[in-house]
């Protein structure tokens, strides 16, 4: 006999569910977070391994190697990004020397245009300073905190991708004994779906943030401006976050490079720059490289990086994209949850495409011949 319960009490179970979610997610941090690294590493990996084991490498040594080279890639990004973060903190001193110019010359203008008084400059200009390190000084200490995290977790992520790997035949073995035996080939199926869709939208996010660093980069090396790669670097990285990232990967060049040359129209070239190379990702280089098999709306990338952030903090703020990527695979794959799915799908993908002029003109070509070859017969 089905126990049928009231509308109002599934919602308090639904709400109690998720407040209970919450708190393992935050009592357990130090374990899952970890985990859910290993969990990335893994999907990516996977391809690699599999490759390799195809071509007789046992399975023990081909996790190995993956795992060394994705170690020794992501060493030699953070050594350079840390060089040149080392390498940045000594220009303060020539930095403070063009922002005491660069007040000089706003008061001045302010005083002929519209008869301010100008303020106390060396006030000012040790107010700034003293912001700036102050600044500095507690993003140093947040990165050393994250890097002493980070070494800790080098330790266990690296076992985490090994077992998920070594023993992902297992796992799946146990996933299949809560299917029934008639339906574990649509489950087989549907797990491929969405490890092929996870695995090619971090892959392809991945390949985009690479070349839009290449192309903030070069950009900023044209315009002389100084760390030009550690900005177009830091810059691509930043655009996982719809809207915000790409607009503090953007004020930072640009106040460093008004802070080092005193020219306004230098910092607005900054800013043109990466507005430029936003609309080439925007419309060509995502749309091409990732394609809308996972498309995120903004609104949902926002609140899961707030959400993230609250549970996890940074850590949770970088994994927030990727999980809630996998969330809507899992939420399309499987019909009730389809709904969800939908309500994180990007507006602009729900819409239908119109062919372009070039696929029109094929597709009349093509008819074309079609009632050729008919009117020959």
């Amino acid at each position: 006999m089905e126990i049928k319960l009231p509308h109002y009490f599934k919602c308090v179970i639904i709400l109690l569910g998720l407040i209970l979610l919450m708190w393992v997610l935050q009592t357990f941090r130090s374990v899952l977070v970890p985990l859910s690294f290993a969990m990335l590493f893994a999907l990516l990996l996977l391809p690699l391994t599999r490759d390799m084991e195809n071509l007789r490498v046992p399975r023990p040594l081909a996790i190995m190697l993956s795992i060394v080279l994705v170690v020794v890639v992501l060493g030699l990004v953070i050594w350079f990004l840390s060089m040149q973060l080392i390498s940045l903190t000594t220009e303060l001193d020539t930095i403070s020397g063009n922002i005491s110019d660069l007040v000089d010359r706003v008061q001045n203008f302010l005083y002929e245009k519209f008869g301010i008084i100008p303020s106390n400059r060396s006030d000012l200009v040790r107010n700034a300073i003293g912001s700036l390190q102050d600044i500095a000084t507690t993003f140093l200490g947040n990165t050393i905190s994250m890097t002493t995290g980070a070494l800790a977790a080098l330790t266990i992520v690296p076992i985490f991708v090994f077992c998920l790997l070594y023993y992902r035949d297992h796992l799946e073995q146990f996933m299949f004994k809560f299917v029934a035996k008639d339906r574990r080939g649509n489950m087989t199926q549907a797990l491929t779906n969405i490890q092929h869709v996870v695995q090619s939208y971090i892959s392809g996010l991945m390949i985009v943030i690479f070349i839009v660093s290449l192309l903030n980069s070069a950009g900023l090396l044209i315009l002389g401006v100084k760390y030009a790669v550690f900005f177009g670097v830091f810059a691509s990285i930043l655009t996982i976050i719809p809207y915000i990232g790409i607009l503090i990967g953007a004020l930072l060049p640009a106040l460093f490079t008004l802070a080092m040359t005193g020219h306004l129209i230098d910092a607005v070239l900054v800013i043109g720059v990466f507005m430029f190379v936003q609309f080439l990702e925007g419309n060509f280089i995502t749309p091409f490289v990732v394609g809308s098999k996972v498309s995120i709306n903004p609104f949902a990338a926002i609140l899961a990086l707030l959400i993230g952030g609250v549970i996890w903090g940074p850590a949770g703020m970088i994994l927030s994209i990727p999980f809630i990527a996998m969330l809507k695979v899992v939420f399309d794959a499987y019909p009730p949850l389809e709904p969800f799915g939908f309500l994180l799908a990007d507006i602009d993908d729900l819409k239908p495409k119109e062919p372009s002029r070039v696929s029109n003109w094929f597709q009349e070509m093509w008819n074309g011949l079609g009632r050729g070859k008919r009117e020959d017969k």
